[in-house]
């Protein structure tokens, strides 16, 4: 795996973390393969109702924005 770009990810999911815990919520930074970047949404965000809204409209987004290499933002607990 690259590391750069590992690293590179989890800075900007450093910078997301912050509102979603004042949410109740959480994101931890799982693996990147193959360009997409596996999350583990937490907390509140877990279980909320707009949690893919979140996780693409927002966290996606802003990742892949952020590093053009990134091409979709998955969570790992999706069961879709």
């Amino acid at each position: 795996m690259n590391e750069e770009l590992e690293k590179k990810v989890r800075t900007t999911i450093d910078k997301i973390r912050p509102f979603l815990i004042s949410d109740g919520g959480n994101l931890e930074f799982v693996k990147i393969e193959d360009n997409i970047v596996y999350v583990d949404l937490q907390g509140a965000c877990a279980n909320c109702a707009y949690a893919s809204v979140t996780l693409k409209d927002g966290i996606e987004q802003l990742i892949i924005n952020e590093i053009p290499e990134i091409i979709e933002v998955r969570n790992i607990n999706d069961t879709n």
